[in-house]
């Protein structure tokens, strides 16, 4: 399962799931060639990750543990611990962003963890739940909607949804029938392209 998912110096960086078969990776985006890996112990379920500074960071969905990794060999660097599941992570420059499945995202402190808010999420006024795989888009939040073809655009001051990206047809019914659910998001701010995974 393709969890999480960033676009950075011409490569995407991805997160896997699955207990046994987690792992991050650095992957040519041109031919999908994995061209470095770091495999997860097999007792955690790999979620949502994200490159800040010299780091990338690794959610675990149930373990309430996140792993540091240094960005450039994927060395491990620490650990850190959260309260509930791990589900997608994003960052807005000054604070790690994350998912938990519910209608709220946590602003963190990249060097502690620790929770600085917490950010309800609506659309219309009603609560948005499963909030999954998340990618910071010019100034917004885009978060995958678990088990949908959406991704709500957050602004990330109020939690209102201010928009959809609809990606309804992107499948054919073939490539459909292969893959559970809409996940992956990476950006790329020099050209503004969007790119999209399943799981």
């Amino acid at each position: 399962f393709t969890q999480g998912l960033q676009y950075l110096d011409g490569f995407l960086y991805e997160g896997t799931g699955l207990n046994g078969r987690s792992s991050i990776r650095k992957v040519k985006i041109e031919t999908g060639e994995v061209v470095q890996r770091r495999d997860v112990p097999a007792q955690y379920f790999g979620e949502g990750i994200v490159v800040w500074q010299s780091e990338l960071f690794q959610l675990t969905w149930q373990s309430g543990v996140a792993f540091i990794y240094d960005r450039g060999t994927f060395a491990p660097r620490r650990t850190a611990k959260y309260q509930g599941e791990g589900w997608g992570l994003t960052h807005d420059g000054t604070s790690l962003v994350m998912s938990d499945g519910s209608d709220s995202l946590r602003f963190l402190d990249p060097a502690t963890f620790a929770e600085r808010r917490r950010l309800r999420v609506t659309a219309g006024g009603v609560s948005l739940r499963n909030l999954n795989e998340l990618e910071q888009v010019k100034g917004e939040i885009f978060a995958n909607v678990w088990q949908t073809d959406y991704i709500a655009r957050i602004d990330p001051q109020t939690g209102r949804v201010a928009g959809w990206v609809d990606l309804q047809g992107l499948l054919s019914p073939r490539e459909r029938a292969s893959t559970a659910v809409l996940n992956g998001i990476a950006y790329d701010a020099a050209v503004d392209r969007l790119f999209v995974t399943g799981k």
